[in-house]
């Protein structure tokens, strides 16, 4: 039997003391499976005293990560500290160069850094490995990079963030209000006690943008995705999306166009009928749409510390049954060297069309006004209906509009416009609709 495979692990939390304990309690099995035994023989945390419920006493406790990662006797590095920077980022760079695998599973760290981090990777080459950082549990990364040869991608979309699914599954189930939703979502810890990162669509961008790397072989571009969340959600947005057919779904949406790349996070009105709206909860959803396969869909548990450990172990299992002097696969799919720059695409008119909910003023001539706004931006409208805004405010009307293909600038000009002209009483909403997904 070979060496048994030595792993540091900097980051003691739910998921670090669950990815000890998985190696503990599975090590026989483990070991069938790899052909070599698994040792935790390091550890790392902020706190030495602090009870995990797991007997580290065996591994070497390191106060310092970066330490752990540059003088550790140890074959590979786990990162679970997170942050894009500081520690994370230092320790990962320093085990890479010292010719140590890494697993992580921090996608703000991969988002910002992970082209120079596989660069280093490939040249000593060692795996960088990071299947928990996107969608949990969700075998996604392994299936893009390794399970895909000679397909095109076309488009990869789907529900990355649990934390803004459990919210919407509940706001449509119970009717209960968007606040509402979030504060039980941190009761249970399903969000944090900020949860903006979650909530506006900024962990969605970061794993969209690893998705759209390895799906397109450019170069990751965080900060090149249009943005929205949910905190804007209303239940008259969820109610008026049933009446209409669809289920509101914050979705992250990678695609190729003729002039580049189109990188897209925001809330999307998706069919009842259709399979993305069935994921419900904190369950994740991945649809990959090829030349060849046609469309996959990957679903599963996206969070938590049992889904996040399984990923993690499965980049450690890995790591160990490869061999000495056997080539890996690239990080991203591609050579990071020859991963193309990022081209954003122009913005070209959705073929869905949109929802625009307004609450507007009940006199005469605004449903006239409003109209004449669409018009003049050459949106065509689908339907168009008119409903009071309820008993207690008998002055106002919601009007929803459901628009034909049309671009977004043309939207936000006409709901600009019909700001501007004082009908409205309420933030207007705009929301994408999704026809085929």
């Amino acid at each position: 039997m070979a060496e048994a495979l030595r792993v540091g692990i900097a980051g003691l939390g739910t998921v670090g003391a669950s990815v000890a304990r998985v190696l503990r309690d599975k090590a026989a099995e483990l070991t069938r499976q790899c052909g070599r035994d698994i040792v935790v023989t390091a550890v790392s945390a902020r706190d030495a005293k602090r009870d995990r419920g797991i007997d580290l006493s065996a591994a070497k406790w390191f106060d310092d990560p970066v330490k752990l990662a540059e003088k550790a006797d140890i074959d590979v590095f786990v990162e679970l500290i997170g942050g894009d920077e500081g520690p994370a980022r230092q320790s990962v760079k320093a085990a890479l160069e010292a010719g140590r695998h890494v697993v992580t599973a921090n996608k703000a760290l991969l988002a910002k850094h992970g082209v120079a981090l596989a660069e280093i990777a490939e040249k000593k080459g060692v795996l960088l490995n990071y299947e928990a950082a996107v969608a949990g549990g969700i075998p996604v990364i392994k299936t893009m990079r390794e399970a895909m040869a000679g397909n095109a991608v076309t488009r990869v979309f789907g529900i990355l963030n649990g934390t803004c699914n459990y919210i919407l599954t509940r706001m449509e189930a119970e009717g209960i209000s968007f606040d509402a939703c979030l504060k039980d979502a941190q009761r249970l810890g399903y969000a944090e006690a900020d949860p903006t990162f979650d909530i506006e669509g900024h962990d969605t961008a970061h794993k969209l943008s690893i998705l759209t790397s390895l799906a397109f072989g450019t170069r990751i571009a965080a900060n090149d995705i249009y943005m929205e969340g949910i905190s804007n959600i209303t239940q008259a947005d969820i109610r008026a999306a049933g009446d209409l057919g669809y289920r509101i779904k914050l979705l992250g949406v990678a695609q190729r166009t003729d002039s580049g790349i189109e990188q897209r996070v925001h809330p999307t009105m998706v069919p009842t009928a259709s399979v993305i709206a069935q994921v419900h909860g904190v369950i994740n959803a991945v649809a990959i749409e090829t030349d060849i396969l046609g469309e996959l869909l990957l679903s599963g548990p996206g969070a938590g510390g049992n889904a996040t450990a399984s990923a993690v172990i499965g980049d450690i299992a890995d790591i160990a049954k490869s061999r000495p002097g056997f080539q890996h696969a690239p990080v991203f799919g591609w050579p990071a060297k020859e991963l193309k720059p990022y081209k954003k695409a122009r913005m070209r008119s959705h073929a869905g069309g949109y929802f625009i909910r307004l609450t507007v003023h009940d006199r005469t001539g605004v449903f006239a006004a409003i109209a004449k706004r669409m018009a003049d931006n050459d949106i065509s409208l689908e339907s168009i209906v008119q409903q009071a805004a309820g008993p207690e405010t008998q002055a106002q009307k919601t009007v929803i509009l459901v628009t034909h293909e049309t671009t977004e600038a043309a939207v936000r000009k006409a709901v600009e416009g019909i700001t501007k002209d004082g009908h409205l009483t309420d933030k207007p909403q705009v929301i994408r609709i999704e026809r085929a997904e």
